[in-house]
This record gives structure tokens, C-alpha cells and sequence, in this order.
């Protein structure tokens, strides 16, 4: 996916590699990408955001050429960070062996299983089982398909304690230990302040991850963002009574395996996020980097500019350390206005930040070539995602010339009828019907589309 200057994004390619891709390969097929899409010139493509391929790839790529920055997806750190709590946290797989004891036993142990359909029938107006991850499924590595059992036990509360407290399932807890265990933690308070402890950390962060794709931010907004859930985290650990220090040490590992210097640099380039001082002045907000943050500004503007212009950059940037903007530019940038949809603040004029780089700020030449270039990067890849099963399908039939042609050109067709609308949701019926247009000639073709969606 091509994401350009103004926000707009081209879709540009699929390729159907039928599983596991080495290093080497997916560095082959991103400078591929460039090479097609700039021509000649490839200093023109500034970087790639990258949510799969191994980290060597992006790193081979900015060494062998200087003005390129390479970067992770911010939307899947953040989900990758649900995974590193429910793989290093105590409290999850707690949380997860209680909840699947509890709903293994309503849905298995027939008496307390109708009653929990004629109740839930009852007070929720629709019936069915608890959901419970595959047998197949490792609960410690895929917490997708657990946190549906959460949210339904969390959601029949009530329900699950009718159930308890029937006549029946009493004289059940005489005669059966596992009945008796699941009844005590379900009338322990201890078992319900867990759950939704769990849950909301988890729907803090999708929450989050929902704006990210919505939003599609730039680089110089991946500061903020994860000092932002570091301070939602510190007050959901006040709220649950959980110890901060395991909870910070997942957080700060995820952010060092996504950090990259050009959040540093981005955020102090982007007159968006400069700071009024007591003078009056807006400045950098040098003193929110740590003191390797610093240093990374410094590394990695020496390397994007030119061996001849790296001392110039680094004495503008003086400049811009201890003169910023003037305010009354600043504050142009930093207005901000409701968006109508959501109802959020946003900024008035994102290209702003641009155009004062390019006018008022024209004095700062070398400086200024790469805040322009630097500052519109974004922060998160937006591409066609295809299910593990559209793969497998695809893979089956990667013999065939003509139903890969046909695969590659109708994923293309599905991808810009997206875009065009901004429709990133995950819609396989939509995608179906799209599909189901394209004739019903090749059966595998029509049976593989309806998989496919954009995220």
C-alpha cells in the first residue's frame, strides 16, 4: 500500500507467498515495491511501515540507503501488546483457567446448562452456550479466541448466579467437588473483580487500537500515544489494585521492540507538538525525550541528511531547540476544531505543519528538507489483510497462472473500492458480493474471495 503526502493511500500490489518468508525475501520484495513505484528516483519513497516482515529486512533496507525510515505498525504493537499481557501476566492466565472452568462445567453439566439457557433466555432475551476457545486452541499464545468467553461471562453475570443458587445445583454441590469449586468462585467477588479487571485492560487497549486505525496517525503522534496508555494503565492499576511494576515492564518492552529514532525526531520537528514556555516562545519539546531520545534525534537526522549537509542540520536544530516558532504560527498549526463524525478534537489543517516548514520556517534549508518528509510519515501500514484460510486456498491453487492472475487482479479491484470509501472494517460480506461479480467461472476463486478484507 502506497501512503502519500496528503493522506492518500494506492494500493499497489498482493503477493501470495503460500507461508513462512524469509528475511532476505521480504527485503527483495519491499525494494521491488520501491524501485516500481519511484521509477529511477527511489530517494522519493522516505520509508516503509511494515505490521509482518522481520526486523532485519527494514534494517538491511535503511542501511544500504541513508534517507529511508523504516518503521513498525503502531496498530499492531498495540495488539501485540493484549498478547504479551496475556503471555507475561499472572492475572490473565488466572483469569482465563477460572473463566474456563466456570464455562466448561455450565455448558457441559446438562441440569446446569438448561438452566442457564432458560435464564439467560430470561433476562437477556436470547439463549446459547457460553463461548470457549477450541480444544486445539493455546490459550496462552492466542487470546482471541478467549477474550469471547470473558465478555460472555462477564455479560451473564446475573444469569450464571440464578443458576447458582437454584435448589437443584445446591444439592449438586453436595454430591460433585467440581460444582462446589465453581460455586465458590462464583460468589467470590474476588473471581468477578479479576474478570472485569481483565477485560477492561484488554478493551483499553482496542479501544485504543480502534482510533489508531480510524485515525491512521502520523510518526511524530507515537510518543504521545504510548505515554497516553501509559497513564490510562497506571490508573486502571489504581482502579483493580494491580502492582504497577510487571504491568510497566510488558508496556516498556513492547514500546523498545517498536521504538524507532524517527518518533523522536518527528515529534520534535512537528510544530503540532511544540510547547508554550514562560517567555511566550513555542519550543521543541526536548524535555519529554529521555536522554537517549535526545541522542537519537541527533543520529538519525545526521544520517537522512547528506555527508555535506549532516553539521548544518545539526546546527539548525540548535536553532530550533532554543528560537521554535513564532506563536502566532504555532498557534495556527495547533488549532483545532470538533470533527462532526466522532465529536473529537482534531487538528484544524493537518497539512499545516508542512506549509510552515516550507514559509516561515524557510531559513532552516537543510533542516527543513527533512521535516517535510519526516513529519507526513505514518505510524500505522493500512493494507488488504487476507484470513489464514484465504491463504491456505490461495496456496492449494498456486499452480495455477490463471487463478492467481485472477486472485491478484480482484484483490486490487477490492482494495481501491475500499479505499475510495475509507471503508477499513473487516466486512467478508461485502467483499463476497464484490467478488461475486467478477462471474462464477472458477469455483475456487469464488469460494477463496469472500475471505478477504481490509483492516
Amino acid at each position: 500500500m502506497v501512503n502519500l503526502p496528503n493522506g492518500a493511500s494506492v494500493f499497489q500490489k498482493a503477493i501470495f507467498t503460500g507461508g513462512v518468508v524469509s528475511s532476505r525475501y521480504a527485503e527483495e520484495i519491499l525494494w521491488e515495491t520501491v524501485t516500481s513505484v519511484s521509477g529511477s528516483v527511489v530517494q522519493r519513497c522516505v520509508g516503509i511501515v511494515a505490521d509482518k516482515f522481520k526486523a532485519k529486512a527494514l534494517r538491511n533496507l535503511e542501511i544500504q540507503n541513508h534517507w529511508m525510515v523504516n518503521t513498525f505498525c503502531q496498530l499492531q504493537g498495540f495488539v501485540s501488546l493484549i498478547k504479551d499481557f496475556n503471555h507475561e501476566l499472572p492475572l490473565f492466565m488466572v483469569v482465563t483457567e477460572n473463566c474456563l472452568k466456570v464455562a466448561n462445567f455450565i455448558n457441559t453439566e446438562s441440569q446446569v446448562r438448561n438452566s442457564f439457557l432458560k435464564y439467560r433466555m430470561q433476562e437477556l432475551e436470547y439463549d446459547g452456550l457460553l463461548r470457549v476457545p477450541s480444544t486445539k486452541c493455546d490459550v496462552l499464545k492466542d487470546f482471541a479466541s478467549v477474550f469471547p468467553m470473558l465478555e460472555d461471562i462477564l455479560s451473564c453475570a446475573r444469569v450464571i448466579q440464578m443458576v447458582m443458587l437454584e435448589d437443584t445445583f445446591k444439592v449438586t454441590c453436595m454430591e460433585d467437588p467440581l460444582a462446589r469449586e465453581v460455586a465458590g468462585m462464583v460468589q467470590n467477588e474476588g473471581f468477578w473483580n479479576e474478570l472485569e479487571a481483565v477485560y477492561s485492560l484488554v478493551k483499553l487497549i482496542k479501544g485504543m487500537v480502534q482510533d489508531i486505525e480510524a485515525e491512521r496517525p502520523l510518526i511524530g503522534r507515537c510518543l504521545p500515544l504510548w505515554d497516553e496508555l501509559r497513564t490510562k494503565v497506571k490508573e486502571w492499576c489504581g482502579k483493580y489494585n494491580v502492582m504497577e511494576g510487571a504491568v510497566e515492564k510488558v508496556i516498556e518492552n513492547r514500546f523498545r521492540k517498536n521504538y524507532h529514532p524517527a518518533w523522536s525526531a518527528a515529534f520534535i520537528l512537528d510544530p503540532l507538538y511544540l510547547i508554550k514556555d514562560t517567555s511566550g516562545k513555542y519550543l521543541p519539546p526536548f524535555k519529554c525525550l529521555t536522554h537517549e531520545q535526545e541522542k537519537d534525534v541527533d543520529k538519525l537526522l545526521t544520517r537522512l541528511a547528506s555527508r555535506e549537509e549532516a553539521h548544518i542540520v545539526l546546527m539548525e536544530l540548535m536553532k530550533w531547540r532554543s528560537e521554535g516558532l513564532d506563536p502566532l504560527y504555532a498557534q495556527a498549526v495547533q488549532m483545532k476544531q470538533r470533527d462532526p463524525v466522532t465529536g473529537k478534537m482534531k487538528v484544524a489543517n493537518p497539512l499545516s505543519s508542512r506549509l510552515v516548514w516550507e514559509t516561515c520556517l524557510s531559513e532552516f534549508k537543510s533542516l527543513g528538507k527533512i521535516a517535510v518528509r519526516l513529519i507526513f510519515l505514518h505510524a500505522t501500514s493500512c493494507g488488504f489483510k487476507c484470513n489464514w484460510s484465504f491463504m491456505r486456498k490461495i496456496s492449494a491453487n498456486k499452480h495455477s497462472r490463471v487463478a492467481l492472475e485472477r486472485a491478484q487482479k480482484m484483490v486490487y479491484i477490492a482494495a481501491h473500492a475500499k479505499l475510495e470509501k475509507r471503508d477499513f472494517a473487516n466486512d467478508d460480506e461485502k467483499d463476497g458480493e464484490l467478488f461475486a461479480m467478477s462471474g462464477s467461472e472458477d469455483g475456487m476463486l469464488a469460494e477463496v474471495y469472500g475471505d478477504a478484507s481490509i483492516v
